[in-house]
């Protein structure tokens, strides 16, 4: 079966909620992140995430099954932890989107799905009146006893898309990584570009 991809209507984005907190905690355990997973958490975060003006929902369906979704909203709706490090620097929110999860199941990367994401997600941001785009990823050691061997992190990936690691600009988020019995720090470097 085909697999298609779709921005979800903002009425309707309720609907795929608890879809999306399952597949964040499945994909979140994988290299970089080594999420543990915290179904409470998940749903704070996305009911947050559906209550922001202008969200953006975009789902990857095999059939009726989702395999995959990637987030997007106004900046001015983040958590601190995401907006603190663009007013340290100065920049102007205001017109700004920022791109939150992208989620995939293994079996469906390197289809395209991944630059489905960002279009939809992009095209949500130029509708609502976005002129930049940011995201963070998280940002592990070369030398980390769990990165797999052959990794190759997404760098290449989203600068081919026009985005830029924006230096200086970082957050930290905590959680707790499989494996591991209290939660910690985690560095995460903000990506941007304009639309």
């Amino acid at each position: 079966m085909a697999v298609t991809v779709e921005t979800l209507p903002t009425a309707r984005i309720g609907e795929a909620i608890d879809a999306l907190a399952r597949m964040r905690i499945a994909v979140f355990r994988e290299w970089p992140y080594l999420y543990e997973g915290d179904a409470g958490y998940e749903r704070s975060y996305l009911a947050d995430f559906a209550a922001a003006p202008d969200a953006v929902l975009v789902l990857a369906r095999d059939g009726d099954t989702i395999v995959g979704a990637a987030t997007a909203s106004p900046m001015t709706a983040q958590s601190a932890e995401i907006q603190a490090p663009f007013a340290r620097a100065g920049k102007d929110t205001s017109a700004m989107f920022y791109f939150g999860e992208s989620v995939l199941l293994p079996g469906y990367r390197g289809q395209g799905i991944g630059h489905a994401f960002f279009d939809h997600r992009e095209a949500g941001a130029r509708a609502a009146g976005a002129s930049v785009a940011s995201f963070c990823a998280v940002q592990r050691p070369a030398d980390h006893p769990l990165r797999p061997q052959g990794y190759r992190p997404l760098d290449t990936f989203w600068a081919k898309r026009g985005y830029v690691r924006v230096e200086g600009l970082t957050t930290r988020f905590d959680w707790l990584d499989i494996g591991e019995a209290r939660e910690t720090a985690h560095v995460m470097q903000f990506w941007a570009r304009t639309l």
